[in-house]
């Protein structure tokens, strides 16, 4: 592998997502060309723990040839019709069944998408259609949450509450408002974790009632926000969320594009917060990044209108119900199943991360580390407090959490950085053995990471 030619050509013709291109052609980027289960290698050899499954999908960990000999079946076999014309496929049909088999109950009709941006779109498309075949078209606002990410297209980056993406394109577009995140570590000082929870519902009622319950159409939510830096909801917040939504008839989508598919130890998390969404949106998890493949799972209130009564439904991809990804998702799904490994975090390697990750609080740099399934984060400080409210923060233009993720991903870990919060979310089949090497990996990096800001006089 010519490492430079690639880095030549990539800079010279690649435009990275999410990435200042210039910045990265001037420096060169990190080739990746080979995984085996919880490993990458790159083009100079070297071995890396990812700990974050690719971009929080490859769920089943690299190198699975069961899901290459799947796709390769099926495309030889059939490698792509459309879903147009009053035609279907096998894959997307049997996809289909299993994904009602694993849903939460109410759930049974799939709309398939390419990505879990293309199927926040689908939403907005649903919901609208859906309250105008009710009757009352004026119900098009959707509320989401401020720090969310529900996608990059120009629909779910509305949805999504990031400003720096809404400061380039004009976003959000109409009929889209946000209210605050429940983030007790930033927020709740001086409150209980339940208390905070219940203020923070409380945010989507009193912007039901500043937009008017009548013109509301759905509100939408990661059960755990994932790239706003794995924020973990008070227990009190969910059920509270539901009560609100039910109380005012507004429908509830659950983005699980990240937390779906065993990543909380459940197949589904809305079922783990004790959420019971109209719609769920899937993608990553579902073929564990193998194939791209999205979509949204229908419940019966929005599916019994939807097909009941209104006739075409005038949304839909090229590639809606690709057989070759739906291929691809089935073999994936199997495996999770066979190997246990929804059950296996729960009970298992779920409980053991979250031990072994707490212990990084003892870290000088570490205000607190928490966890929930195979997600977990910590909050990088300046120096420590009685408690996480009261330590003392750096300051955010000195990018301290991007210095800690160079230290990492120079040393053989994956961690990424979201400010000054650290975040991982391992593929589900690490062995408790291998939790134990992320741990010590991390740490060392941490200690790494503190002789520099020392070395720069920032502690």
């Amino acid at each position: 592998m010519d490492t430079a030619k690639v880095r030549e050509l990539d800079a010279a013709h690649y435009m990275h997502p999410f990435t200042d291109t210039k910045a990265l052609g001037e420096k060169g980027a990190r080739v990746m060309v080979r995984g085996e289960g919880i490993y990458l290698w790159d083009s100079e050899g070297n071995k890396i723990l990812d700990g974050m499954s690719g971009l929080w999908c490859v769920n089943v960990g690299y190198g699975r040839s069961s899901i290459a000999d799947a796709v390769h079946k099926q495309m030889t076999t059939l490698p792509f019709y459309n879903s147009f014309f009053n035609t279907t496929n096998v894959p997307a049909v049997q996809l289909a069944a299993k994904l009602v088999e694993i849903a939460p109950p109410g759930f049974n009709h799939v709309f398939y998408t390419n990505s879990g941006s293309e199927a926040n779109d689908t939403n907005v498309r649903m919901v609208r259609r859906y309250w105008d075949l009710k009757g009352q078209p004026q119900r098009h606002v959707i509320i989401s949450r401020h720090n969310a990410y529900h996608g990059s297209t120009m629909a779910g980056a509305s949805l999504g509450g990031m400003s720096g993406m809404h400061e380039q394109g004009g976003l959000p577009i109409p009929g889209i408002v946000h209210i605050g995140q429940p983030n007790y570590l930033d927020d709740g000082a001086g409150m209980s974790e339940h208390d905070f929870g219940l203020k923070a519902a409380s945010w989507l009622e009193e912007q039901i009632h500043e937009v008017g319950a009548d013109k509301v159409a759905a509100f939408i939510g990661e059960p755990i926000q994932g790239a706003g830096g794995v924020v973990i909801p008070p227990a009190s917040y969910w059920p509270e969320i539901q009560r609100i939504c039910d109380k005012y008839g507004v429908l509830l989508i659950a983005d699980e594009v990240i937390c779906g598919f065993g990543r909380l130890g459940r197949w589904f998390a809305s079922e783990l917060f004790g959420m019971k969404p109209d719609l769920i949106t899937f993608a990553k998890g579902v073929t564990s990044g193998y194939v791209p493949l999205g979509g949204v799972l229908v419940g019966d209130r929005v599916a019994d209108v939807l097909i009941g009564q209104g006739g075409e439904f005038n949304h839909g991809f090229t590639y809606s119900g690709h057989p070759v990804a739906c291929a691809a998702a089935l073999e994936n799904i199997r495996i999770i199943e066979e190997e246990g490994l929804v059950r296996r975090v729960a009970e298992q390697t779920g409980p053991y991360l979250k031990r072994r990750f707490a212990t990084l609080g003892d870290h000088p740099l570490v205000g607190v580390a928490e966890s929930c399934g195979f997600v977990a984060g910590l909050n990088l400080v300046r120096r420590k407090g009685a408690t996480i409210h009261d330590s003392e923060r750096f300051d955010e233009n000195l990018a301290v959490g991007m210095i800690c993720r160079a230290h990492m991903f120079d040393n053989g870990m994956i961690m990424r950085a979201v400010g000054d919060r650290m975040i991982i979310a391992p593929p589900l089949i690490m062995t408790e053995a291998q939790i134990d090497e992320m741990v010590a990996l991390i740490r060392s990096c941490l200690d790494k990471t503190l002789a520099d800001l020392q070395q720069r006089g920032w502690i």
